[in-house]
């Protein structure tokens, strides 16, 4: 698992289905869901058309980060590219339905459309979940609401739990529509808490239990790594004492090396941990316009800059 589009392509994904995971909604949650899950090597397809009200703000001033503000066409377009990054297929259609499968798993049928199967799917949108219509009794999926003196059918926002799980099987709710909250910063945290929701269902089928079926999703520096722990029979003894009575002894130590595994890919040495802060750095200047980036830098840097690309220019000569 890596996790960077540069390391490797979307996941193959179920073949029984175009995709493992549909998220319906680009916004701040359907994008940080997205992140998580194609991260998690889960072939994720996002899609991002409709009514959205953070378009409708001035700026986005709230968001942990950007201490000035951000334009919301900027961090919308920012979000997107992280979700790409991360592997996501970002779609330009409006789904109109999902429906159950027989066999498991959801029809989305689109606007224009091209319909799409998915294994699970995430509803990361803010205002309208009539497409979940069918899924479950409507009773249970929508309440009736009063407002300007006139009675409306919406979504049930205590429908999910606080993890965005359903009763209806590999469907999960993110964002405003499970009752987050509308603040952007909450919606995207909600869609990252469905997310590894998913993750940890997936594991949990797979068999691991209690902690570890925790999807693992940091980077650290290899310097960090205790030795031990790059042992796989540490892990193996590790999980064989916590492991539950009914496991095998193969399934237990098939699943610590996979675990071991996992956790040895996130570890990166001093040079890539450097290469990485560079390349994120460029992402987001790139995002900057570019009278407001010079004006920003320091002009003995700009000339120092310059210097040295006639010095490096030069010696290559």
């Amino acid at each position: 698992m890596s996790g960077d589009n540069d390391e490797r392509g979307p996941g193959d994904g179920d073949p029984g289905f175009d995709a493992d995971v549909a998220i319906v909604g680009g916004g701040p949650a359907g994008c940080a869901a997205g992140v998580f899950t194609a991260r998690a090597d889960l072939e994720t397809v996002l899609f991002d058309r409709g009514p959205s009200s953070l378009r409708r703000c001035a700026s986005l001033e709230n968001y942990l980060g950007f201490p000035g503000a951000i334009d919301v066409d900027t961090f919308l377009s920012l979000a997107h590219e992280h979700a790409e990054t991360a592997g996501c297929r970002l779609r330009d259609d409006l789904v109109e339905s999902v429906a159950s499968l027989d066999d498991g798993g959801f029809r989305l049928e689109t606007q224009e459309g091209d319909p799409l199967t998915a294994r699970f799917v995430i509803a990361a949108t803010k205002y309208d979940g009539s497409y979940l219509r069918g899924l479950d009794d409507d009773d249970a999926l929508f309440v009736t609401a009063e407002g300007d003196g006139e009675t409306a059918d919406r979504f049930d926002r205590e429908y999910p739990d606080d993890d965005g799980r359903t009763p209806v099987d590999g469907c999960y709710v993110a964002g405003p529509l499970a009752g987050c909250g509308d603040q952007a910063i909450i919606a995207a945290g909600h869609g990252a808490t469905v997310a590894r929701a998913l993750c940890r269902d997936l594991r949990r089928e797979d068999g691991y239990w209690g902690r570890f079926a925790d999807h693992y999703d940091w980077r650290r520096r290899a310097a960090n790594l205790q030795a031990e722990w790059a042992d796989p029979e540490r892990w193996v003894d590790l999980f064989d004492r916590d492991a539950p009575d009914d496991l095998e002894a193969d399934t237990i130590r098939r699943l610590a090396e996979e675990h071991t595994d996992d956790r040895l890919e996130q570890y990166v040495d001093a040079d890539a941990a450097d290469r990485r802060a560079d390349r994120g750095q460029r992402r987001l200047a790139a995002a900057l316009d570019d009278e407001v980036l010079l004006e920003a830098v320091d002009d003995a840097a700009v000339r120092e800059y310059a210097d040295r690309l006639d010095r490096d220019g030069s010696s290559d000569e």
